[in-house]
């Protein structure tokens, strides 16, 4: 899984977005907005996934403060996730978390000014599901990210 943090206007002011991707089929599991940019935003974010925590085996992502702190570790540790921070100055060893944020960035948020929290909080709601549910990915075979994940899971099973 990777993950990192964008800003969005709402009302004229900065608010954050915390997504947590996976890396397996691009799915957003986990996703939060906050009108800080901090470990709680980072934190709620892993709130909102909805499948056992155990299951994550990896975190990657850049070295800010938000996911470098007492909180997320704590919350690594606890559920046995290991931690993988980008190299200093190496703005590559987070591209998938980059490219996400582009594409979240250029189809969300691109000159858009959302009226109050509530509004962006519900229009990324309606976004995530768009995103995981209907959009397709090169990278996926031109599958979402839903229906790649539903398809290996199947094969599995065969």
């Amino acid at each position: 899984m990777v993950s990192d943090l964008t800003y969005v206007n709402v009302n004229g002011k900065w608010n954050y977005i915390c997504i947590l991707l996976d890396l397996y089929n691009r799915e957003i599991i986990g996703y939060a907005t906050g009108k800080n940019k901090d470990a709680n935003l980072v934190y709620k974010a892993f709130t909102k996934i909805n499948r056992p925590l155990e299951n994550i085996k990896i975190l990657h992502t850049d070295r800010g403060n938000e996911f470098k702190n007492n909180l997320i570790d704590g919350l690594v540790t606890t559920f046995n996730i290991k931690r993988s921070l980008s190299k200093k100055g190496c703005p590559y060893d987070n591209a998938v978390a980059e490219a996400a944020f582009k594409v979240v960035k250029t189809e969300f948020a691109f000159n858009k000014i959302f009226q109050s929290f509530e509004e962006l909080e519900y229009q990324l709601f309606d976004y995530v599901n768009w995103y995981n549910n209907h959009r397709i990915h090169g990278s996926l075979d031109y599958l979402t990210p839903v229906e790649y994940r539903m398809l290996m899971s199947d094969k599995k099973v065969s």
